[in-house]
C-alpha cells in the first residue's frame, strides 16, 4: 500500500482550470496538497510580476497548497535563439521559486531544429545547460530535467549524457514516461534503468504506442513498474500528475502534436480521472 511519507502526490492544475483560485479548490478536493505552478490566470508562472507572485503566494498560503515544483519554461526555446534573454528570465524564476518556497524548477534542454542531428548541437546545449545550473548553485533549488519531445534530452541516452557531463548535487531528472513514448523510447527497463540514479522527480503520464496520451496504467509506459520499482529502490519525493487528458488553456503552445487538436476540453472531471488511475497503481505497489 502506499506510504506517503514516500510518495508525495502534486500536479500541474493549470489542466483543472486556468483561474489560479479553481485550480487550487480542485486540488482540496480530490485531496493533493501540492501543485506543479505552471499557468497562473491563463499566464505562464514565468511572466508574472512580482506583486502577481505575491498574490499566488498569499493564495498559496490560504489554501494550504503547497509547491512542489515550478514547472518552468526554460530551455524550452531553439538552441539557435539567442540564450541572454532567456537566462534572464530564469534568474527571475529563481527569484518566484524562493518567494513561493518551491524546492524544484522544471527545466528542458532546447528544441534541435527540425531534421537535424542533435549531436552537432552538443557543446551549445552543455554550454547553456552549464549556465543555467551554475546559475542555480548554492540557492537551495534542485533543477529537475524533463525529457521533452524534439528538444536535446529527449533520448534516454542524450538525458543520461546531461545528467553525467553536468553533475551536480542540484541537478537530476524529472521522469516523463509518456514523452519517452512519444520519442520511440522504451520506457521501462531501458530509460528507467539508465536514469534510475538520477531520478529525483517523477511526472504521471502515460501514452499508447501511437503517443496518444492516456490514465496511467493505459497505455505502454508501464507506469506500475517505475513506481514499484522507485518504492522498492526507496525513492522519497513527488508523483507530479500531468493528465493531457483533455484541452486546456495553453496545451497547443505546449504540445505541438496532431492529436491535441482531438481532445475535447478538459477540467477537474479528466484530472479526477489521472489522479484516479493513479491511485489505483498506488494501491497495488
Amino acid at each position: 500500500m502506499l506510504d506517503l511519507s514516500q510518495f508525495i502526490l502534486s500536479g500541474f492544475a493549470d489542466e483543472i482550470d486556468a483561474d489560479f483560485g479553481t485550480q487550487l479548490n480542485g486540488l482540496q478536493e480530490l485531496g493533493i496538497g501540492h501543485i506543479e505552478i505552471r499557468g497562473v490566470n491563463g499566464s505562464n508562472i514565468s511572466t508574472l510580476s512580482a506583486a502577481q507572485i505575491a498574490e499566488v503566494k498569499r493564495q498559496l498560503e490560504s489554501s494550504g497548497i503547497r509547491v512542489s515544483s515550478i514547472g518552468s519554461p526554460v530551455g524550452k526555446i531553439q538552441i539557435t535563439d539567442d540564450f541572454n534573454p532567456h537566462l534572464d528570465m530564469f534568474k527571475r524564476i529563481m527569484d518566484t521559486a524562493h518567494t513561493l518556497h518551491s524546492p524544484y524548477i522544471r527545466v528542458f534542454s532546447f528544441y534541435i531544429p527540425e531534421g537535424q542531428d542533435a549531436a552537432q548541437y552538443r557543446n551549445e546545449v552543455i554550454d547553456r545547460m552549464g549556465a543555467i545550473v551554475e546559475t542555480a548553485k548554492g540557492s537551495g533549488v534542485m533543477l529537475v530535467h524533463e525529457n521533452e519531445k524534439h528538444i536535446y534530452g529527449d533520448t534516454a541516452e542524450r538525458c543520461l549524457d546531461l545528467m553525467t557531463t553536468l553533475k551536480a548535487d542540484h541537478w537530476a531528472s524529472a521522469f516523463d514516461p509518456a514523452n519517452f513514448i512519444q520519442c520511440d523510447v522504451e520506457v521501462f527497463p531501458k530509460a528507467f534503468e539508465l536514469l534510475k540514479p538520477y531520478i529525483k522527480y517523477v511526472h504521471i503520464k502515460d501514452a499508447q504506442a501511437d503517443g496518444q496520451v492516456v490514465p496511467a496504467g493505459y497505455g505502454t509506459g508501464r507506469v506500475e513498474d517505475v513506481l514499484r520499482t522507485l518504492k522498492a529502490d526507496g525513492y522519497e519525493g513527488f508523483l507530479s500528475l500531468e493528465p493531457h487528458l483533455g484541452s486546456f488553456k495553453g496545451l497547443a503552445q505546449l504540445e505541438h502534436t496532431d492529436w491535441v487538436d482531438s481532445l475535447e476540453q478538459g477540467g477537474l472531471h479528466t484530472f479526477r480521472v489521472a489522479h484516479r488511475a493513479l491511485q489505483a497503481i498506488l494501491n497495488r505497489i
